[in-house]
């Protein structure tokens, strides 16, 4: 039977990507130096020769430096590919045309990598039989009334999360591993948890083949995906039904939205999957390499690399600009997501120079946008390259993932000396960063741990990363981690080793959940899971990297203190300040709104470099609300705290990570008969005043 020959028509520049239209589907893509483009279709996935091959003809299906074409009566379910030829004297021009690869539609909303060869798309000839495939697939998706949940960060406890690894172990007795679907499946465990908010690790369709080589050789693969290469569809390997993965993927957000958690996205618009000039072409490289990354000025065949991943994507570029916003737009409207964090996102601040850019027209055009306007942005405000902006990302309601709350909190909880003014900043919402410019602590995104580097259990168990199963010679992943392994490097049997080491985790989780600013936890944390030292896994696509549940009972005690923790920063509104702290009293009559101690009331020792104590009295947001006393006592030996007396009110017992239960319900809390309290060594001791 011959296969089926479709009529054509001129078609409409003003309609990326494709686009069904009345009398058939408009086919848009954008080549400023193309001299030859071609629209390929195939009846299937696998399919490896085309069925019809288009040739656009400039005069007619060319505007500007838009090429189109509408193909009549086509229907949905077909896949297709663009082939363009054009300069390939790249040294000088940057031009990487290439009539013999088969290129990705960079507005694809659903791609398949059924053949993909990344090897194939690297060297010369064809990989007609080996590339990716965009999917045609007609949008009638019901949302059913679904709508964004405008949830304020003030009001936020997020929760990083793998799609994959979050369930792909079998002991998380899902029906659907590793999937958006099992990620619904998990909604009652998330909201028993009490977070507000998830955090996903990349979901835009990435390479998982974008590994070095010695990683390849050992059959591993990109897992936490940050190598993307299209910015419209969500990763086929997420779904059940990859021809579906849109919908699957809304079916999650609304269902996490029915049970009141938001929906961060982890986006990379900083770099691709294209990788450097040894990389395969997917999409950009062979449409417009020399608009869409940074080229060497002098050599236009090599990327300037801002992000230690071969290429860096050319954001301040206008058309580059519109496709990255028009990308989150999409992700917004209409796929319901709530907001963005980006990676690296000072590479974004870069100019199409490659110099920092305060007024960075991608991102003055995210914060500005009205579509985004009440959508979450946060920035990793690092890049690669040593441009470190944290506190002064350009733009002002941004968001940031403070590095330096991570790095002050795990020096002070494994005892080193002389923190205590950078602590009581870090919890007080980090001002010296963001008050200045007329910002609040909610701009604060704080950390303990994230998905790169140490799980919380292996901050507290590992003096030194141990990656060797990454195949890179333990030359990945961050050096300076600030852990300590409490006396022996990895698992012990030794009683009193294990006890100390779940005992800063508890003191970590609690500060982080005591400070002003937005906390984020890592996924597993509360579980106490461990990655054995490997502070790198972006390519353990196993049981490193999964989540084991059966550690929800063997370490039970850490998981209800967990809950108990967020559900004691829910309850008291004074640890969600939508301003800084100043001193003064919140209301007429009232006490300090916030008191530094050390063991001696209003003494606290800023100026001694051995000091590891440090306390401070918080008053409650409203006036008949609870004052808290928080006590942090991170020297090897206990410690006398005096209590500050508050007529009217006594001082209960709330929270103390060295003793059992370790937090207690107002109902069961025990009043304090005396005007001090000892803190046993490495300890956060907590008391409400009502």
């Amino acid at each position: 039977m011959a296969a089926p020959h479709y009529p054509t028509q001129a078609g409409d520049w003003g309609l990326s990507g494709a686009t069904f239209a009345d009398n058939g589907v408009n086919f848009c893509c954008f080549s400023r130096h193309a001299t030859q483009v071609e629209l390929l279709l195939f009846e299937h996935e696998d399919s490896h020769e085309p069925f019809q091959v288009i040739a656009l003809d400039p005069r007619v299906n060319r505007t500007f430096f838009f090429w189109h074409v509408l193909v009549e009566d086509l229907p949905d379910g077909i896949c297709y590919g663009w082939r363009i030829d054009g300069p390939n004297d790249t040294r000088d021009s940057g031009c990487r045309h290439d009539p013999d690869k088969l290129l990705l539609d960079p507005w694809c909303t659903t791609v398949s990598d059924r053949l993909w060869d990344r090897a194939a798309a690297c060297r010369p000839g064809s990989n007609l039989a080996t590339a990716m495939r965009s999917l045609l697939i007609r949008d009638d998706y019901d949302w059913e009334g679904d709508r964004h949940l405008h949830v304020p960060l003030t009001e936020a406890v997020i929760y990083e999360l793998h799609v994959g690894g979050f369930s792909r172990h079998p002991s998380a007795d899902t029906q659907y591993p590793g999937t958006f679907r099992a990620i619904a499946e998990k909604i009652p465990y998330l909201t028993e948890l009490g977070i507000t908010h998830i955090e996903l690790l990349p979901v835009m369709a990435f390479d998982l083949q974008d590994v070095p080589p010695n990683t390849a050789q050992r059959g591993l693969e990109n897992f936490w995906g940050y190598s993307t290469h299209s910015f419209f569809a969500p990763h086929p390997h997420y779904a059940c039904d990859p021809r579906r993965a849109r919908d699957e993927f809304r079916d999650m957000v609304k269902a996490l939205h029915r049970a009141g958690i938001g929906v961060i996205l982890d986006v990379v618009y900083n770099h691709t999957a294209e990788g450097d000039a040894e990389g395969p072409l997917i999409n950009f490289k062979g449409m417009d390499n020399e608009v869409f990354y940074h080229l060497d000025f002098d050599d236009r065949s090599q990327y300037r690399d801002y992000t230690g991943c071969g290429n860096t994507v050319n954001c301040n570029h206008p058309l580059v600009t519109r496709f990255l916003i028009d990308s989150l737009h999409y992700w917004a409207h209409d796929m319901h997501v709530d907001g963005f964090r980006f990676d690296l996102a000072s590479a974004m601040a870069r100019g199409e120079d490659g110099n920092p850019e305060h007024h960075a027209p991608v991102l003055w055009s995210i914060e500005l946008s009205p579509e985004l306007g009440r959508a979450h942005i946060i920035a990793e405000a690092w890049d690669a390259a040593g441009l470190y902006q944290v506190g002064d990302f350009p733009g002002f309601r941004w968001a940031e993932w403070n590095g330096h709350y991570r790095d002050v909190m795990r020096a002070f909880v494994r005892g080193d000396g002389g923190l205590i003014g950078d602590v009581a900043t870090r919890i007080a919402g980090s001002s010296d960063l963001y008050e200045s410019r007329g910002r609040r602590p909610a701009n604060s995104i704080n950390l303990i741990t994230c998905h790169d580097g140490f799980t919380l259990n292996d901050l507290v168990s590992y003096n030194e990363k141990h990656n060797q199963a990454n195949g890179e010679d333990n030359r990945d992943g961050h050096d300076h981690n600030l852990s300590w392994n409490g006396g022996v490097e990895g698992a012990t049997d030794d009683a009193k080793i294990q006890a100390l080491r779940q005992q800063q985790a508890r003191n970590f989780m609690a500060l982080l959940l005591l400070s002003q600013g937005v906390p984020m936890l890592l996924a597993g944390d509360e579980l106490l899971r461990t990655k054995q030292g490997n502070n790198n896994t972006y390519c353990q696509n196993n049981a490193l990297s999964w989540i084991d549940w059966r550690l929800a009972d063997e370490n039970r005690a850490m998981l209800d203190f967990t809950r108990a923790m967020i559900a004691f920063r829910q309850r008291h509104a004074t640890l969600r300040r939508n301003h800084f702290l100043t001193g003064e009293p919140e209301h007429e009559g009232g006490i300090p709104d916030i008191r530094w101690h050390g063991t001696k009331l209003d003494a606290p020792l800023w100026d001694d470099p051995g000091a590891r104590v440090l306390a401070f009295t918080l008053a409650g947001l409203e006036p008949d609300a609870p004052h808290l006393h928080v006590i942090m006592n991170m020297w090897k030996e206990p410690q006398d705290f005096a209590l500050p007396p508050l007529p009217g009110r006594r001082w209960l017992l709330a929270i103390d990570t060295a003793q059992s239960p370790y937090i207690w319900a107002p109902a069961d809390q025990q009043r304090l008969e005396r005007d001090g309290i000892r803190a046993q060594a490495r300890t956060v001791v907590v008391l409400e005043a009502r």
